[in-house]
């Protein structure tokens, strides 16, 4: 089944859903529909479009989730067929329309992050297919005159044991519908998956690979217009004034618009605006950031971290602690603005119309994409329809709005559609970043060099100061790893001191834990060496009593051949991060040059626990994707600041990790019982820390922040 629904309001696209090959729509009461068909009212009886069975017997699969290439589009359709005894071959799948029956209950909203997709999913998805399956047996049995106990589902079809006899799923579908919907089918057991488990391809990579899948940039609408925005290189600017005419001469532009965000050059074609954007004559106001700097953001942090903040953690006393340390010592991490750096720049298209607007993009956020056209547009959200694209990358970037209301501005102001387009240098250079953050950590040891106190202030910006006011000035995410550590040491204390820097913050790939990770799991290293422990070891005797964190640990060591002897200057690093409940720990290998100052990652091993595995393919892609992210991050990448402007441009001075610069990475993924958590954040934060480990392992010299520089490796 494939629906365009730019040319359907919701309600439509339901019923279509519905009737559009008279079958089965299993899923959740929507509000308004009982009430009018009561009335009297052309309009059917409708349940949420989660399952659709079809006549033609193919069973399509509603995916509420932005798939950005993590393959959660595959994943949620294997529960939803295991527990509909589906055959595979006839899953179909189309991304589902904006709407509150499709709210994330981790958010509140509709979206896509937090690695909740699965965990969020996995229940209501089973529930709604087991009802679908239990229609389909019933209505198996009444057209046989059997009893329901009689039949069983398999493979697409309901036999009746004891005649044999059998019926697809198609020929079922149209009595099926017309039964209600049964509530609290059980859910089959682990032992009776046939799907779930097991290594499955990518229903998206046909159309990925034949060109076929539309990404938010291929979005082409008739009587589309491209745009691009020319927007204040200094944080909190604005426009203060502007002449179009050279921009209007450029050949094939339509119009220059101001806009909230900026100036849009509108035209035939993107190539064409983004020539007029060079010609435009633009005045800009550059507001309080004008003179911001990296060196002044770092003195603040420092200044800040000076000060006690508010408590995140706390247990025992550190102060009496310390005072009966046989060994103690204070250092200071610290990590930079990071951009996401998507291969898919940000972009969105929208048709802005009296009575409705039409947004295509590649977005994690749609009720917020939706609210945003609202305001915009002074329309009901009911009117504010949101199609979901493929996303060439997301990482937190694209459950921002700032694109999707430049789209809905140009195509009001223009009274038709039109796509923004952002360039490399736009996204590099107007992102929302990942935090700048500086942690002050003070440890002290025992005589017999076991940690006794930790502690650490963390300084930095606050990301949920953006929506909503902070209690006690205090950020959970800009502590998030360091204020749950399941190290057993009896006296801790994390607090949290606020720094605003006038940079835009947003989420970025594992959010708090991508940069607490680094500071936790370098500091238990700087403990294991100033009480002369092995750092492995160290860490098997914190976790004694943290099973799924100790069998992490335990395995990469082993995997990695820890202790054993390695070839002529090759050095090992460790570490074990638990984040979004995910546990993972990385070996890295590596060389250092120590003449020429550079540095060879030959091998990392991560062994990882994400609870119940749904596809351990697209798991084990997800934890290599994540040391690439990780990786990339620890060795190069840097946002800096002068002027209040960003100075990287594009992958020239914000470089990525290339082929010849990854190592071989061996994936262990353990097996759990535990309820599936997400595997597209979690794996990222021990990867800075084992590689910094490993540094000092071969040079003695502490990496303390990052990216890692030439300096570091003498």
């Amino acid at each position: 089944m494939s629906l365009n629904a730019s040319n359907m309001d919701r309600r439509s696209f339901l019923k279509a859903s519905a009737a559009g090959s008279a079958g089965l729509l299993v899923g959740f009461y929507f509000p308004g529909a009982a009430e009018a068909a009561a009335a009297g009212s052309n309009s059917p009886v409708v349940l949420n479009a989660w399952i659709h069975i079809g006549t033609d017997d193919l069973a399509t699969i509603l995916i509420d989730k932005s798939e950005m290439g993590q393959s959660i589009l595959t994943g949620l359709a294997m529960i939803a067929a295991d527990e509909l005894d589906c055959d595979w071959k006839k899953i179909r799948t189309e991304f589902a329309p904006a709407d509150k029956v499709y709210f994330n209950p981790r958010f509140g909203v509709q979206g896509t992050g937090g690695s909740s997709g699965t965990p969020t999913s996995w229940t209501p998805l089973r529930k709604a297919s087991a009802a679908a399956r239990q229609m389909l047996l019933e209505a198996a049995a009444q057209k046989w005159g059997a009893s329901p106990a009689e039949c069983r589902a398999e493979n697409s079809t309901i036999l009746h044991a004891p005649t044999k006899r059998r019926l697809t799923y198609g020929n079922l579908a149209e009595a099926a519908g017309k039964l209600p919907v049964p509530q609290d089918v059980p859910l089959k057991e682990p032992s009776q998956y046939h799907l779930i488990g097991k290594p499955m391809k990518r229903l998206d990579t046909p159309e990925k690979v034949d060109g076929s899948a539309q990404f938010g940039i291929d979005v082409r609408v008739p009587g589309m217009l491209h745009a691009v925005v020319a927007r204040c290189p200094v944080f909190g600017g604005k426009v203060a004034s502007f002449d179009a005419a050279k921009a209007k001469a450029v050949p094939g532009v339509k119009d220059v618009i101001q806009i909230s965000s900026g100036i849009a050059i509108v035209a035939e074609n993107t190539w064409a605006a983004m020539q007029a954007r060079r010609a435009l004559d633009v005045q800009w106001d550059e507001g309080p950031n004008a003179q911001l700097t990296s060196a002044a953001i770092s003195k603040s942090l420092v200044e800040g971290s000076m000060q006690p903040g508010a408590v995140a953690r706390k247990e025992g006393d550190v102060e009496a602690g310390l005072a009966g340390a046989a060994t103690k010592f204070e250092v200071a991490y610290e990590v930079p603005f990071l951009a996401h750096a998507t291969m898919e720049p940000v972009n969105c298209t929208a048709h802005v119309r009296a009575d409705r607007c039409d947004v295509w993009a590649p977005t994690q956020a749609q009720t917020n994409a939706q609210a945003t056209a609202a305001r915009i547009t002074g329309l009901d959200l009911s009117a504010v329809f949101v199609h979901t694209t493929f996303l060439g990358g997301g990482f937190g970037r694209k459950f921002e709005v700032d694109f999707i209301g430049e789209a809905v501005e140009v195509s009001k102001a223009l009274g038709g559609p039109a796509q923004v387009t952002w360039s490399r240098e736009d996204d590099m250079q107007h992102d929302y970043y990942r935090m700048v953050s500086y942690a002050r950590c003070v440890a002290g040891l025992d005589a017999d060099g076991w940690p006794v106190v930790w502690s650490s202030r963390v300084s930095s910006p606050s990301l949920l100061a953006r929506f909503a006011p902070l209690k006690n000035n205090f950020d959970r995410r800009s502590v998030e790893s360091l204020d749950d550590v399941p190290y057993a040491i009896p006296n801790i204390l994390v607090d949290y001191q606020l720094v605003n820097t006038g940079v835009p913050i947003g989420f970025w790939r594992s959010v708090g834990a991508s940069q607490n990770g680094f500071f936790l799991e370098s500091f238990i290293d700087e403990m294991a060496t100033a009480g002369k422990k092995d750092p492995y070891e160290l860490r098997r005797h914190l976790l004694a009593k943290s099973p799924r964190h100790l069998a992490v640990l335990e395995t990469a060591a082993e995997k990695a051949g820890w202790g054993k002897p390695l070839p002529a200057g090759r050095f090992r690093g460790i570490a074990v991060v638990t984040s979004y409940n995910g546990f993972v720990a990385h070996v890295i290998e590596i060389s250092v040059n120590r003449k020429e100052r550079t540095l060879k990652v030959h091998r990392m091993v991560c062994a990882l626990d994400c609870g119940r595995i749904v596809n351990p393919s697209s798991i084990d892609a997800q934890a290599r994707s994540s040391i690439v992210y990780g990786l990339t991050a620890a060795l190069h990448s840097n946002i800096t600041i002068d002027r209040g402007r960003v100075q990287q441009n594009n992958f020239n001075d914000y470089p990525v990790m290339r082929f010849d610069e990854m190592p071989e990475v061996d994936v262990h993924i353990i097996s759990s019982d535990a309820p599936p958590t997400g595997a597209g954040e979690f794996v990222l934060p021990p990867v800075a820390p084992a590689l910094c480990n490993a540094i000092f392992a071969a040079t003695g010299t502490r990496v303390r922040r990052l990216p890692i520089q030439p300096e570091d490796l003498a």
